[in-house]
């Protein structure tokens, strides 16, 4: 299959927003540069960081598989991945957390979810690659979501899902024809508060406008995602957890309780309560970590459960909202699908 192939191709975007990532960033080119399906274009969206705009351009002044672009809506990462998508050339637009790098399938396995006309996304498996060398003894792997990775509970194989995670995903660029872009205001902006939830929106927001949608994670489609030694700590954790609470309950004042929050029921009725019935055994077994782990699982929940609890008194309040763009596609960009 070409570079081109059956579906117009593949346009990777990565966004990016500080020189502190500057080695992630360009170890994240690499591996898409890498793919044993080629990109059509690698395209560097630089969130409003004027000297990080400079020193890309001059990196990837050359090469023609690479762009380096200034995100043109407001601050954040929605807005990033809605001016990468403005302006790709793809008939399916993949993206790639700027702190990960991808498995040389990675693009050949999403692109293979594309030949049923019905799929409109492809995610994949993340997998954690910890500073310190291993996951720390009280980490739960039901938690991974924290530090932007696959969690334990999610199906395996290639399945369908309500919704794929953003740092490893693909859309058919007719998905954004019918659903918009990504919100803003919703999603993460730099290194402040850690909001998500965004592309759990967005997913929602598709299968609405196209109920045949059919959206597929293949975990073969596998990328290692860098976790910073400040992420693994039980801080971090707590704060990602509260976060997820506020965005969930964005989310749900956006598309309602039922659609927010049906696949966060089966992950709090059964996967939670197993993870922490592992714990409890690991130390009863004297197995490290395992009280951590188990005490981690249940002070994950009651801190998300109040970040959802307060944005959900503050979105009834307010009247909260967030805004969803139309896509229109920039000069020389917008591929067949």
């Amino acid at each position: 299959m070409s570079a081109h192939g059956p579906h117009g191709g593949v346009s990777v975007v990565i966004c990016v927003y500080t020189e502190d990532r500057w080695e992630d960033i360009l170890a994240a080119v690499s591996s898409v540069r890498a793919q044993s399906l080629p990109a059509l274009e690698t395209l560097l969206v630089v969130d409003h960081n004027p000297a990080l705009l400079e020193r890309l351009g001059k990196e990837f002044k050359e090469p023609e598989d690479v762009r380096v672009l200034a995100n043109a809506g407001p601050r954040g990462l929605s807005a990033g991945r809605n001016t990468g998508i403005a302006v790709s050339r793809g008939g399916i637009i993949a993206f790639l957390d700027d702190d990960a790098v991808a498995e040389r399938d990675w693009l050949r396995h999403f692109t293979a979810g594309y030949d049923d006309p019905l799929v409109m996304a492809v995610g994949g498996r993340t997998e954690p690659v910890w500073s310190s060398g291993r996951r720390p003894a009280w980490f739960p792997e039901e938690f991974d979501w924290v530090v932007g990775c696959t969690y334990k509970g999610l199906p395996r194989g290639k399945v369908r899902v309500r919704n794929v995670l953003g740092g490893n995903a693909s859309f058919r660029r007719s998905a954004f024809d019918a659903a918009g872009g990504f919100a803003t205001g919703i999603g993460r902006d730099g290194d402040k508060r850690p909001l998500g939830c965004e592309e759990t929106e967005l997913c929602i927001r598709l299968t609405r406008a196209r109920p045949d949608a059919v959206l597929l994670i293949d975990d073969r489609a596998v990328i290692h995602h860098r976790v910073p030694a400040g992420r693994e700590r039980f801080a971090y954790f707590r704060t990602r957890a509260y976060a997820e609470g506020l965005s969930k309950a964005l989310v749900a004042q956006s598309v309602g309780a039922d659609k927010g929050l049906e696949s966060e029921r089966r992950y709090a009725t059964r996967v939670l309560p197993a993870g922490v019935a592992r714990g409890v055994r690991d130390f009863v077994l004297a197995r490290p970590g395992g009280a951590g782990r188990a005490g981690a699982i249940v002070a994950g929940v009651l801190t998300t459960a109040g970040g959802y609890a307060l944005g959900s008194f503050r979105a009834r309040r307010t009247g909260a909202t967030f805004s969803v763009v139309e896509i229109r596609a920039a000069e020389g960009g917008g591929g067949p699908s």
